[in-house]
């Protein structure tokens, strides 16, 4: 039999970029090369490259970072990627990678035996899955690594064909698990919330501010705006700045690469640049001082779009009408944009300010680039493989989907740390290791007036439970036969809140301290945090309003005579 295996370098947790080593009998194929620092590939290799060939997914810099320093270090190893994806890796010129440039759907033989073969994945232009066939005189072995994927259409990106892909019956699946086994709603129902609430922000006179990635989200987003019902033909300027600006001129550069839809919409109107038709879509000029930057962000309630490591104060710092930031959600990413944009909120008293007096408003929405838990478990049945390898994810997230009987019955699954080799026997008999504990036992007591629930505090060493736990509150709901429960967010509980606390109650609606639905007391535990209108600690001082108001109800007013 034939040698398989793989050895991660990387596998997508937290910060950690996504590289894998692939054996292939006497072939070594390097997938992807995330690393911020490549020093894993470069000890004992000095005198040759740590691998026969790179195949680089897409241009995310989780996938493509270490590109740059691995073609510095062995400036003969050769790296393939598809055409649209080494356009957008030569954007940047200080990082810029020189890729060979392969076909959609044709297998490339790089070695005798060795042949690779590109299938779009959705999540970004120009990404791709990977199919890797050895063929020996016995039989073909087959790894197929889907990268980062998505199997719905979005704006600019087709998903990935899974009908093209029934059949091939891989020994090796690689596959992303990013978002676990979590499930949410449709791709398209996603996007409406979306403009539905960007929708209602520009209706109550606020202009919003879309912190994205240079590649992909932001030009996703500016074409939702360009062609939802809500904004066309809306008079609303949409301001594109940054690097996300430079991608968008990066897109147009390969329109005949996108969707027929995007380009027969490209063809009666430009793609983003556009001062004809409404919503007006603008850069800001070259050399525009932060005065006439101001200057054109005040003429009425507008959208901005701009790179998420910039600093985001400058667009409102003599603001005049509120604003709206909504950052997206990254479900299971610690080095999340959510996390960058909270950072930034931290250190920069100019957004606390904001935040402060209420002029700048702070909302998370999900427009999803990954699979969910069933579109995952979905590609893996109609795959077939023997082998599963899950990356690119949490550990929890990863573990989830490790654990699940429908898969655990099917195939032998692996869920390796960086550096851990997994070797991938082909027609042996294997024995799948125990699965994680993601159960727990517990008692149900039944009371008259209520029903509590007592779980072991083993469920506390799990990372969601910081999440889950945020507000101390639970929402409980009938799935057929069984009881879901599900953690209040802070966000949900001040929805529900429909009046305000009596004037009398020390909690934060009444507290000196609580501004913009936020803690602002130093010496407070919940300081920083959003808090709920009847939230308590033992920081409380009351607001002068409520002082007032308290003693207008303790010693009322005499009447006049």
């Amino acid at each position: 039999m034939e040698l398989l295996e793989c050895l991660p370098l990387g596998v997508g947790h937290a910060n950690e970029g996504v590289c894998l080593l692939m054996q292939m009998g006497p072939h070594r194929i390097l997938l992807d090369c995330g690393l911020s620092n490549i020093q894993p590939l470069v000890a004992g290799h000095e005198l040759s490259p740590p691998a026969d060939l790179v195949l680089c997914t897409h241009a995310h810099s989780d996938h493509a970072r270490g590109l740059s320093a691995l073609r510095k270090a062995f400036p003969q190893l050769p790296i393939y990627a598809s055409e649209v994806t080494t356009h957008l890796l030569s954007l940047d010129r200080s990082k810029a990678v020189a890729c060979q440039a392969l076909p959609w759907r044709t297998p490339v033989e790089f070695r005798e035996g060795l042949s690779a073969e590109l299938f779009p994945s959705g999540h970004l232009p120009g990404a791709a899955a990977l199919l890797l066939t050895y063929t020996t005189e016995q039989r073909s072995y087959k790894v197929f690594y889907t990268g980062d994927f998505l199997l719905s259409n979005s704006r600019l990106v087709d998903g990935l064909p899974l009908e093209d892909l029934r059949g091939i019956k891989p020994d090796v699946l690689i596959v992303e698990g990013s978002y676990g086994t979590a499930r949410f709603p449709h791709r398209r129902q996603q996007e409406n919330q979306l403009a539905d609430r960007i929708h209602r922000a520009v209706s109550d006179r606020q202009s919003v501010l879309l912190p994205t990635p240079a590649l992909g989200l932001g030009q996703e987003l500016l074409m939702l705006l360009r062609s939802h019902h809500h904004f066309t033909g809306r008079d609303l300027n949409i301001w594109v700045d940054g690097s996300v600006a430079i991608g968008c001129n990066a897109y147009l550069d390969m329109l005949s690469h996108f969707p027929t839809t995007v380009q027969n919409f490209a063809r009666h109107q430009p793609l983003f640049w556009d001062e004809r038709i409404r919503p007006r879509v603008r850069q800001f000029p070259v050399g525009i001082s932060p005065a006439e930057k101001q200057a054109l962000l005040e003429q009425s309630p507008c959208i901005v779009l701009t790179d998420k490591s910039v600093d985001l104060s400058q667009y409102f710092q003599s603001a005049t009408q509120p604003w709206l930031m909504l950052v997206p959600q990254q479900p299971g990413r610690i080095g999340s944009i959510e996390a960058a944009i909270a950072r930034k909120l931290t250190d920069s008293l100019p957004l606390q300010a904001q935040l402060q007096t209420g002029q700048l408003m702070l909302e998370t929405y999900l427009l999803g680039d990954h699979c969910d838990g069933s579109s995952t478990t979905q590609l893996i049945h109609n795959l077939r493989p023997q082998h599963v390898i899950f990356v690119h994810g949490s550990p929890a997230y990863l573990s989830d989907l490790t654990s699940l009987e429908e898969l655990r019955n099917r195939y032998h699954l692996h869920m390796p740390a960086a550096g851990t080799r997994v070797e991938l026997p082909i027609g042996e008999t294997f024995l799948q290791p125990a699965a994680p504990e993601t159960h727990y036992e517990g008692e149900l007591n039944e009371f008259n007036t209520a029903v509590s629930i007592t779980l072991p505090s083993t469920v506390v060493s799990d990372p969601r439970w910081q999440h889950f736990a945020d507000t101390g509150l639970v929402e409980a709901r009938w799935q057929g036969e069984e009881l879901v429960l599900r953690g209040l967010t802070p966000r949900e509980l001040l929805q529900q809140s429909e009046t305000a606390p009596d004037v009398q109650t020390e909690c934060c609606d009444n507290c000196l301290h609580c501004r913009g639905q936020r803690c602002w007391n130093q010496v407070s535990p919940l300081f920083g945090f959003r808090v709920t209108p009847d939230g308590y600690c033992p920081a409380f001082a009351p607001s002068p309003s409520v002082r007032q108001e308290f003693s207008d109800k303790e010693f009322p007013a005499k009447e006049q005579d």
